[in-house]
């Protein structure tokens, strides 16, 4: 009996010690949808889509992405906001769903309580770029050229409210750059203004940019992240320019619906963050421009507080430069 009590003593410890987000074994048990709030085509979708081939083929159901454009990505933040909690509905996001709360009136969804964080993927910068035929040679030129000048200095960004423009607003407020926006729909159109000289700035995704930098039809003034990106390795950032604390990484990642069990995130996080750990998806993200997160950094915890900060952020700068769009 003495036994028999010491083994279940043992048994119970045992179990005590497994961890409480143990995973779920009943999930997932139909299609998996990755909702994106943009177009088919763009950079965002084909992320959706390289993901959802990996958790197709790592959880053994189908996968499918479906695209639901419109009110700069509020219109699909709001039906995974509606879903049911179960892992099943996933959003596809980036830096634009912590910037949209600043710029839109009433949203009938809380981007704060109504998500629950799976993943940051990694970080794409913009870069700000001018055509070939530019007087402007560095960024100190630039922004020697907007002091005392009797209007802006007009940028073309990838789309009112995206990360580019908020770019370009934060610019304004750092360095005291008097800049105004030309938005376009997408980085590929603000691109053919800015080669053709149309518009004598660019603030796009540095992914979109690095063709047209190869092949010599632009010049790079600056990188915004925080550190010079591989892909572009010679542009030096904004703020070792002089610009101090200058920086917008555009992190693009998944959320769930606040409520979904721990177990289901944790399955998620880890069966993509094995996948960005190495081989065929992180030489094809590193290619496209990505610096993926890896270890701590590519914890749901990590990405709930990198959204909550930008929440935070980016609703600071989108007041004090009275950004609003209806």
């Amino acid at each position: 009996m003495k036994r028999l009590h010491a083994l279940f003593a043992l048994l119970l410890a045992a179990l005590l010690a497994l961890p409480a987000q143990a995973e779920d074994p009943h999930y997932p048990t139909k299609p998996i949808t990755i909702v994106v709030t943009f177009p088919p085509g763009g950079g965002t979708d084909l992320l959706a889509r390289k993901l959802g081939q990996v958790l197709q083929q790592q959880l053994g159901q189908a996968v499918v992405v479906e695209n639901r454009a419109g009110a700069s990505g509020n219109i699909g933040a709001s039906q995974v906001a509606k879903a049911a909690p179960d892992g099943h509905t996933l959003l596809m996001v980036n830096s634009s769903f912590a910037i949209n709360p600043g710029v839109f009136g009433a949203l009938d969804f809380s981007p704060s309580r109504d998500f629950a964080a799976v993943i940051n993927v990694g970080f794409v910068p913009s870069v700000l770029v001018v055509p070939t035929t530019s007087p402007w040679h560095q960024l100190a030129d630039l922004l020697a050229a907007t002091r005392g000048a009797a209007q802006p200095v007009f940028f073309a960004s990838c789309g009112a409210g995206t990360p580019q423009h908020l770019a370009g607003e934060m610019l304004f407020l750092a360095a005291r750059a008097p800049l105004a926006q030309v938005p376009y729909k997408g980085c590929g159109p603000a691109l053919v203004d800015v080669v053709s000289g149309q518009v004598g700035l660019g603030i796009v995704t540095a992914s979109s940019a690095a063709p047209l930098l190869a092949a010599g039809k632009l010049r790079a003034l600056g990188i915004t992240s925080p550190a010079r990106t591989a892909q572009l390795p010679d542009v030096p950032t904004v703020a070792e320019q002089g610009v101090a604390g200058y920086e917008l990484d555009q992190w693009h990642g998944l959320l769930a619906p606040a409520g979904t069990p721990a177990a289901v995130i944790a399955l998620l996080n880890r069966t993509l963050a094995t996948a960005l750990a190495g081989g065929e998806l992180q030489t094809n993200l590193r290619q496209l421009g990505y610096t993926l997160t890896r270890g701590e950094q590519a914890s749901p915890a990590a990405f709930q507080a990198l959204v909550a900060r930008d929440l935070r952020r980016f609703g600071t700068i989108t007041a004090q430069r009275g950004l609003r769009l209806e």
